[in-house]
């Protein structure tokens, strides 16, 4: 075997070292070749020092390179410490001990083999037999210790994949965490096979501490199919196992496939102390995806109650916001004050606040439309119905608008509000009569002459040159109204014409029931006017279920509509413990009284709770100084009508329908009602057809026909 020619040059210095070692420090104490050994010891020290303080490998290869300057330090002081060449020729003994160590021992440093190795001579060819050869290690290339070692455990493994490893490199601040960067064995050949489990055998890891990577192509490297890199963490997943960051937690029990809220991460997360509240923000990591959340699982996965009404969730595009609160934000009062109330240039105010405690507007006109606004209110009875209607019929009069309110049956709250509004009434011949009269007020506006020019005009809200104010029409319970056995009929019919036709004539009709459905009193013309002109609110409907299939009764897309629970409760205990030890569950729930989701205009579901009007004080805080009323041409023209009186006296004759004729026995009604839209009318035309004197040219005129006759 040919000797490198590293190894000669070494063992050449050690051989003509020796001499100078042990004569110099004999014939020249003091000379500067001394100063010179006893230096490079010294550094030969530090160098000891520091090769054993290094965390990286071969500290022990590094000290042997270190060792010949400090052996020869030794060698030089006791050679100018002992009289003469000392007994037995020991100056010499020492320098030919060194120099011998040095030949022998020292060479095997290999600190400049690598550049000086000549290539050898190359044997003579042989005839072997055919047989299959097995994947070579890469040539050695001046790779660190690590890398050598990461390949003698993948040639051992036989070269998984049929690959090799390019290089190692260790993660700072781990002990066994590295990423290897793999090369498939042919070139040109894609990397394929290659498994998280054959790369955790030869590192005795578990396969779920093995990330396969795809490799970028990078500026002096490539990349592509025939590369791979493999990540092998088994620290860093033991302490996210046990101790994982926000981050990590989201990762991996809410973004994964299984998670509440798959093929989603984690923004951020804040606190804010002074509300009581933890934001989660997130989004999609394919921002063309819609979020899927669900709920509980993530509050499981977070470690966050379910079921005490303390977590919300806010969807905008792909990113979303779970809200954990506290406590449930929803049962705090937001009392109603005139300046919430009052509304700005647009026609919007304040009703509510959502769960984040941002402030949701209302309107009580519609200032792009340029026209009133109508009303739709839904909500089981005690749901805050009538304290809604306390804040909305406020917001109007401060807008200097008129309001009527109708209700089926007579109770405080309707009562009360009677005295800030302009008329109000407690049954069902009541609400007929001022839908009766609203419907003729669209006939008399629609004559009525502006000071400006003297022509009639539509409605224009806030313009100053309209001769007349806006009117909303509130009919309270009017499904059960419109099924009244005498006028329900009325209530329906006119109702509906007041949702077409109200708004060109200033005129806004806001019912209110426990269903928005054609069944109950809302035909599918109604509803459509009463959601595209308004934000439709929905209080508790008695169950989830129902709430949010009122809410998406009054929405144009099926949005995720938030639930609406019979009462806050918070979660106290285990359950399970109760039910081993008998106890009872705590009874510690809050009424969702006031709570609604209201649906703003672009169709999205929000939580909220509407502000509260106290009514066992004086509302007088919240209501203007006067109510405002019609005008008095309004006024004149309805009482030729017969239209205008108190709307509480009983049915005067011939008022809906005409009296009996004398020949008819007194059996059932006349078979002529009185006129719709005149006189005393507000009747639905002639029963007998042979008295009809206009000629039925139209669907709706046939059908008016039919509904008329009795006899058929």
């Amino acid at each position: 075997m040919t000797t490198p020619r590293s190894v000669a040059l070494e063992r050449l210095a050690y051989t003509l070292a020796a001499p100078v070692l042990a004569v110099a420090p004999n014939l020249y104490p003091d000379s500067p070749a001394s100063t010179v050994v006893q230096l490079a010891g010294a550094a030969g020290i530090g160098g000891w020092f520091l090769a054993a303080r290094s965390d990286e490998s071969g500290a022990g290869r590094k000290i042997l390179r270190w060792s010949p300057l400090v052996f020869a330090a030794a060698v030089d002081i006791a050679a100018g410490h002992t009289p003469g060449f000392g007994p037995y020729g020991m100056d010499g003994l020492l320098a030919a001990g060194w120099a011998a160590a040095g030949c022998l021992v020292m060479p095997f440093s290999r600190h400049t083999r690598r550049n000086h190795r000549p290539a050898l001579a190359a044997p003579a060819p042989q005839q072997a037999p055919e047989v299959r050869q097995e994947p070579v290690a890469q040539p050695d290339d001046g790779a660190d210790l690590l890398t050598r070692d990461a390949r003698v455990l993948w040639e051992q493994a036989g070269m998984p994949g049929r690959t090799h490893i390019v290089k190692a490199t260790r993660h700072p601040g781990m002990q066994h965490d590295m990423t290897i960067l793999l090369r498939a064995s042919e070139i040109g050949r894609p990397i394929t096979g290659l498994t998280e489990a054959a790369v955790a055998a030869p590192f005795g890891v578990h396969s779920s501490d093995v990330v396969l990577a795809e490799v970028a192509i990078q500026p002096g490297r490539q990349g592509g199919p025939g590369w791979m890199e493999a990540r092998i963490t088994p620290d860093a997943n033991q302490r996210r196992r046990t101790k994982p960051t926000d981050q990590e937690r989201w990762t991996d029990r809410i973004g994964s496939p299984k998670g509440g809220a798959p093929g989603s991460e984690l923004v951020h997360k804040t606190r804010d102390d002074e509300r009581g509240v933890t934001f989660y923000r997130a989004k999609m990591a394919d921002s063309t995806e819609t979020p899927r959340i669900d709920l509980p699982k993530v509050c499981r996965a977070l470690g966050l109650p379910e079921d005490d009404s303390c977590v919300f969730v806010l969807i905008d595009g792909s990113e979303f916001l779970i809200s954990a609160f506290d406590e449930p934000p929803l049962s705090q009062i937001f009392p109603a004050t005139r300046e919430l109330l009052t509304p700005d240039a647009k026609g919007m105010y304040v009703c509510g606040f959502t769960t984040t405690g941002q402030p949701v507007k209302t309107m009580v006109y519609q200032h792009d439309k340029n026209a009133p606004a109508h009303g739709l209110t839904l909500g089981v009875s005690r749901s805050g119905k009538t304290q809604f209607f306390a804040i909305h019929m406020a917001a109007q009069s401060l807008n200097g608008q008129v309001v009527w309110l109708g209700t089926v049956r007579k109770d405080e709250k309707t009562t009360v509000l009677g005295r800030y509004i302009d008329r109000q009434g407690s049954n069902a011949l009541w609400m007929a009569r001022s839908l009766r009269a609203a419907k003729a007020l669209c006939e008399i506006r629609a004559d009525m002459p502006w000071p400006h020019d003297g022509q009639p005009h539509d409605y224009k809200p806030g313009d100053p040159r309209c001769p007349y104010r806006q009117l909303n029409v509130y009919g309270d319970e009017f499904m059960t109204a419109a099924q009244d056995a005498d006028f329900g009929e009325f209530i329906q019919k006119d109702g509906e014409d007041l949702t077409v036709t109200g708004l060109k004539y200033g005129i806004g009709f806001n019912p209110a029931g426990q269903s928005p459905f054609a069944h109950n009193g809302f035909s599918t013309e109604m509803k459509d006017n009463l959601r595209q002109n308004s934000r439709p609110i929905i209080f508790n409907m008695g169950s989830p279920g129902a709430t949010r299939k009122a809410a998406e009764g009054t929405m144009e897309n099926a949005y995720d509509v938030p639930t609406i629970p019979a009462r806050y409760s918070r979660t106290a205990g285990s359950a399970i413990e109760r039910a081993m030890r008998g106890e009872a569950d705590p009874e510690n729930g809050v009424s969702t009284g006031g709570v609604a989701v209201i649906v703003l205009d672009n169709g999205r579901a929000v939580l909220m709770r509407s502000l509260y009007a106290d009514f066992d004080t004086d509302l007088s805080e919240l209501f203007p100084d006067e109510a405002n009323r019609l005008t008095d041409y309004e006024i004149s023209e309805l009482d030729k009508r017969g239209l205008w009186f108190d709307w509480n006296e009983p049915v005067r004759p011939g008022e809906f329908w005409p009296e009996p004729d004398e020949d008819d026995d007194g059996e059932g009604r006349s078979r002529q009602r009185g006129d719709g839209d005149g006189g005393k009318g507000g009747g639905r035309g002639s029963k007998n057809s042979g008295r009809r004197s206009e000629q039925v040219t139209t669907p709706r005129q046939a059908l008016e026909a039919i509904k008329s006759l009795t006899d058929a």
